[in-house]
């Protein structure tokens, strides 16, 4: 059949040669890591400070091509009983049901559903917060730090900074009103490691 239509072999052959190219622009995909990325926090104490708090990634998987962000995803869980103000009776007394309430509802569970880009280091990730047993849209404003190997050649690592705000009342999260403020702010400091191992959820978390 293609003998006598040589020209009929011309989009075979170009499907199979495009079979690769789009294998290898696919966006490679990332595990975070726990130890070099970090998540603060900070609310206002009856007016008189905004004390800090650090929260640890649990864990999580990042999407990303560096050179089409349109691909990029992510879903990562924050664990709450990592909550560290700096004290073990204030860490203890945030925990408690009527704040984090981490023994009932230990991670925030956070799912990308968009990404906006702004240049070449700037965009907006769009996705949907899950804390406290309630789920409200989120915003994150982060910058794209840089995607290079380790010095040892050990890891290929993608880094990002990242802030955002929360009121904690829509997440149900109301005690305290009249001497915890209401906005809460947030910045993440976000490591991930490039590996074919990283899963596609984290729903898995023990």
């Amino acid at each position: 059949m293609f003998r006598d239509h040589p020209l009929r072999l011309l989009p075979f052959c170009a499907a199979l040669l495009g079979m690769p190219l789009a294998a290898h622009a696919a966006s490679a995909r990332y595990h975070y890591d726990p130890v070099h990325s970090q998540v603060l926090f900070s609310i206002d104490h009856d007016g008189y400070s905004r004390p800090f708090g650090r929260l640890h990634i649990a864990k999580g998987w990042l999407q990303f091509d560096p050179k089409d962000w349109s691909t990029a995803a992510t879903e990562l869980d924050i664990d709450l009983a990592s909550v560290d103000m700096g004290d073990p009776d204030w860490n203890a007394a945030v925990c408690k049901p009527a704040l984090l309430d981490c023994m009932h509802d230990r991670y925030a569970h956070f799912v990308s559903t968009s990404v906006e880009r702004k240049d070449d280091q700037h965009g907006v990730l769009h996705g949907q917060l899950t804390l406290h047993g309630v789920t409200q849209p989120m915003d994150l404003m982060f910058t794209f730090n840089r995607l290079a190997t380790t010095i040892y050649g050990m890891h290929t690592v993608a880094g990002f900074s990242a802030t955002a705000s929360l009121q904690r009342e829509s997440f149900g999260i109301t005690a305290f009103a009249h001497s915890i403020g209401h906005d809460v702010a947030i910045w993440m400091a976000l490591e991930a490691i490039r590996g074919d191992d990283a899963k596609p959820s984290t729903k898995d978390i023990p």
